[in-house]
């Protein structure tokens, strides 16, 4: 019998881990998965027979995964590289994520870091957010909300330019570079692929939903079922890697790079979000009179008071900042309205019981354990100070808007993200710092890169 300190700390039972090893006898190695600051899967492939111990004691790995760059080089004035003598965290299971991957025949579990005194590892992402969850639980609110995934799928291969392409389709082999926009034949040539991932999110405990063949050629966007924004935030790192690691097994690459073309669509990574009470009522329903929920509009108050802050959770990496080249469909903006695409911050326009809005800006690319925290964060700040979100635009699109003082390319992101006060008292002193330092190794590692344009268009003219 378990005593209190052989407990998991995060909550998760035992139970799942015997439950999993019964219901699959075959399956010899489960994928364990710690998420970093950029949203990438860090750990270790365990054999069948270690998974039991994970539950027991937890399992063992370098903090110092936090203290890297996007790619895994450490960066070292971060705070967090070689600290205390450089020892592990002890990770622990995320209760509810233990799957199997059938395509690639392993099981897959999220984990989280703790400390020796199994409190929350402060720079985890994920206990970032959890941070944010138990104020709002504290207020007497429970998050709920859901996240859309927009994606490319590509050919593995590079062409003789070096430049990729939309993949070629599953079914027939037949490859177009039409836009497709919402073709329902496009999505049956790819269906074998589709077919795949939908059939491996059923042994994940992901409920995938409606799937559309996106603006453009080769985009694609996957809904996931709404419910606690804790699970919503850990659906995206679950659907992420399956769909990736289905997409090798058909020959082809799924990206999520926010603007792989630079003259196609980007891909975002749309937040929907409500909070209900302890009945599960949605708080944000529209009043008696048919009118917006003033809980909602002042939670709409608060996140557009910090957007600007928050820019480098929503678009951390420099491809992310092509995506606002073109204001279709990709808000870098403040603003908020009913119906209306061209805002950053949406109102669905079907009324009643289901009231939410819709945060548009973030990409594919962002860690949304991150985005949920400052989305959160800023909602619940908005609340308690009853901020109102001033009047609701009505822009159309391709309609020029007023400036704003949002940041305008990644190193103004950097900048202000250090400089915030909301950000460091949000994410916590550590993380904020941290994450400041490596976003600003990373910009100047990035700056001393050349590309293939500028030797086009300097190389040899100037």
């Amino acid at each position: 019998m378990s005593t209190p300190e052989t407990l998991s700390p995060s909550g998760s039972q035992i139970s799942e881990a015997e439950a999993f090893l019964a219901k699959y006898p075959d399956v010899e190695a489960i994928d364990i998965i710690l998420t970093d600051f950029h949203g990438i899967g860090r750990g270790k492939t365990i054999r069948r027979h270690e998974l039991e111990s994970i539950y027991k004691s937890g399992r063992g790995l370098p903090s110092s995964i936090f203290g890297q760059d996007v790619t895994g080089e450490d960066v070292d004035d971060c705070g967090l590289v070689q600290t205390g003598g450089g020892g592990d965290g002890r990770c622990w299971p995320v209760p509810g994520t233990l799957g199997y991957l059938p395509h690639t025949g392993r099981g897959q579990l999220l984990i989280s870091m703790y400390n020796e005194d199994r409190t929350p590892h402060d720079v985890d992402p994920r206990n970032v957010f959890a941070a944010q969850v138990t104020r709002a639980r504290k207020l007497g609110f429970t998050p709920m909300g859901a996240f859309e995934l927009e994606f490319y799928l590509v050919d593995r291969e590079a062409d003789a330019d070096g430049l990729y392409h939309p993949a070629s389709y599953a079914l027939t082999k037949r490859r177009s570079t039409l836009r497709n926009t919402m073709s329902v034949d496009e999505i049956d040539e790819m269906s074998p692929l589709f077919d795949a991932i939908y059939e491996g999110a059923k042994h994940l405990d992901l409920t995938l939903e409606t799937l559309i063949s996106e603006y453009g050629p080769g985009q694609y966007e996957m809904t996931i079922r709404y419910r606690n924004l804790m699970r919503a935030a850990d659906d995206v790192i679950i659907a992420k890697r399956l769909i990736r690691t289905v997409a090798r097994r058909f020959g082809t690459e799924a990206v999520f790079m926010p603007k792989p073309f630079g003259t196609e669509a980007g891909s975002g990574m749309h937040l929907h979000l409500s909070l209900a009470d302890d009945a599960g009522n949605n708080l944000f329903a529209d009043q008696a009179d048919g009118s917006l929920s003033p809980l909602m509009l002042n939670a709409i108050g608060g996140i557009r008071g910090s957007i600007g802050e928050t820019m480098l959770l929503l678009a951390p990496f420099m491809n992310s900042w092509r995506r606002f080249a073109s204001a279709m469909y990709s808000p870098a903006s403040d603003d908020w309205g009913v119906e209306n695409r061209t805002v950053a911050l949406r109102v669905p326009g079907t009324p009643g019981k289901t009231r939410h809005f819709e945060h548009r800006i973030a990409g594919v690319d962002a860690n949304p354990y991150l985005v949920a925290a400052v989305t959160l964060g800023a909602a619940l700040d908005g609340i308690e100070s009853k901020i109102d979100p001033g009047t609701p635009c009505t822009d159309e699109i391709g309609q020029a808007k007023a400036l704003n003082d949002l940041p305008r390319h990644w190193l103004d992101a950097i900048d202000q993200f250090g400089a915030s006060d909301f950000n460091k008292r949000t994410l916590g002193p550590r993380f904020h710092t941290a994450f400041t330092k490596i976003k600003q190794a990373e910009y100047e590692h990035m700056a001393l890169k050349v590309s293939a344009a500028e030797w086009e268009y300097y190389g040899f003219s100037i």
